[in-house]
């Protein structure tokens, strides 16, 4: 894939020590991190290896990626890694997409104690979803499910919301039988809705009654409980955003978006227009408009471009993509072997033995010039200098 022209990294190396002076005292040790990181990303700094052309003798060097999750350009390999190793777990039945969004008021709050919200925000939700899949009035049966966290809108708000992936269809109680779901029907969205927002309530006043939210601004008088509970009042009434997508058109659909969503970061290098006197232009989609071209572009100044990317780092630790009930890594790869059985469906195949040990590194990228596999010949470490070194119009990006 060719280089975009402009990419995230750019801008942080050109405006990031400007930008770090100007807030020094109100970025975390994480934030700075993460600048510091994606600046560095497939630079000399972080290192890297010379690859050659067994065929046809071309040699290119490239650098070490920064694998930080944060990073735009590191998030491709991490799917694809993250991906295969889920592929075995797919069971040919429906899945389904559930979406569950906070208000904007309540994002404020998750805005100043991210990690006790956010996780709240995963535990509500997929209570909800097995709350109501064991309900025998409505499937009686045990799911599954991965939840991912997006804490960002396209315009890089803050606005978290939970992306989930559940199979449509459980275990019997005793584990002997499928229940499936009805056809191209998950639970209506108004009782997904309802639960979710009575659970996260509930535990939003948990978290408050045990000292565990900070607040700030025009909601400092929040920190008083009888303050907060006449607060929240109103959010047990109002309709809280649930959406349930149809299905999808298989256990493919599934492995194709999975990949595009899992590992998507607050602003892809595809989205950047140009960087240029003081301002950052991007592409962004404003979903606020029903039908028709929802593409727009977005002029920030460069310093509010920088924060908006910021806000969405995570905390350190912090678990994005969870898997629950039947998919939960304790016992996982035991109920997807039942659940195949009991389908009738085959079990996969096993995984390929792993190459011999000191066999030469052959990368997933083939020669640009002939197509030959392309193998590692020499690995050097940061400061070092690589003793082949190719031109510099054929070193990789």
């Amino acid at each position: 894939m060719p280089r975009p022209s402009l990419e995230l990294a750019d801008i942080f190396r050109t405006h990031g020590p400007a930008w770090r002076q100007a807030n020094a005292g109100h970025v975390s040790l994480t934030q700075l991190k993460v600048m510091s990181a994606i600046e560095a990303c497939r630079t000399e700094a972080l290192g890297g290896h010379v690859a050659g052309c067994a065929s046809c003798g071309h040699q290119h060097i490239a650098y070490n990626s920064c694998k930080n999750r944060h990073c735009p350009k590191c998030q491709g390999p991490a799917a694809r890694d993250w991906m295969a190793a889920r592929a075995a777990d797919l069971l040919p039945v429906e899945y389904f997409h559930v979406v569950f969004t906070l208000p904007a008021e309540i994002a404020q709050i998750a805005f100043w104690n991210k990690k006790a919200v956010y996780d709240l925000l995963f535990r509500a939700s997929a209570e909800t979803v097995l709350t109501l899949a064991a309900d025998p009035r409505r499937l009686g049966a045990r799911l599954g499910m991965t939840a991912v966290l997006h804490t960002w809108g396209s315009a890089l708000t803050h606005h978290p919301h939970i992306h989930m992936i559940v199979p449509g269809g459980g275990l019997s109680p005793d584990g002997t039988r499928w229940i499936a779901c009805k056809q191209g029907f998950f639970f209506h969205v108004r009782v997904l809705s309802r639960l979710f927002r009575r659970l996260f309530l509930e535990g939003l006043l948990a978290l408050h009654r045990a000292g565990e939210l900070a607040f700030f601004g025009d909601l400092v008088n929040l920190a008083d409980l009888a303050s907060f509970t006449t607060w929240l009042a109103p959010f047990r009434k109002s309709e809280w955003v649930v959406y349930a997508k149809p299905p999808f058109g298989g256990p493919e659909a599934v492995l194709a978006y999975l990949s595009r969503y899992t590992h998507r970061v607050a602003i892809s290098n595809n989205r950047l227009v140009s960087a240029e006197a003081g301002t950052v232009t991007f592409r962004w989609k404003d979903y606020r408009i029903k039908q028709g071209d929802r593409q727009k572009v977005m002029r920030l100044a460069t310093d509010e471009f920088i924060r908006r990317f910021l806000i969405h780092v995570l905390p350190d630790g912090f678990h994005r993509i969870r898997h629950y009930g039947l998919l939960a890594s304790a016992s996982r790869r035991a109920n997807i072997a039942r659940i195949r059985t009991l389908l009738g469906a085959a079990q996969p195949a096993p995984a390929p033995e792993t190459a011999i040990e000191n066999a030469p590194l052959t990368l997933r990228e083939p020669c640009p010039c002939c197509g030959a596999p392309m193998r590692i010949i020499e690995i050097f470490r940061r400061g070092q200098t690589p003793r082949s070194r190719a031109p510099p119009q054929e070193q990789a990006a």
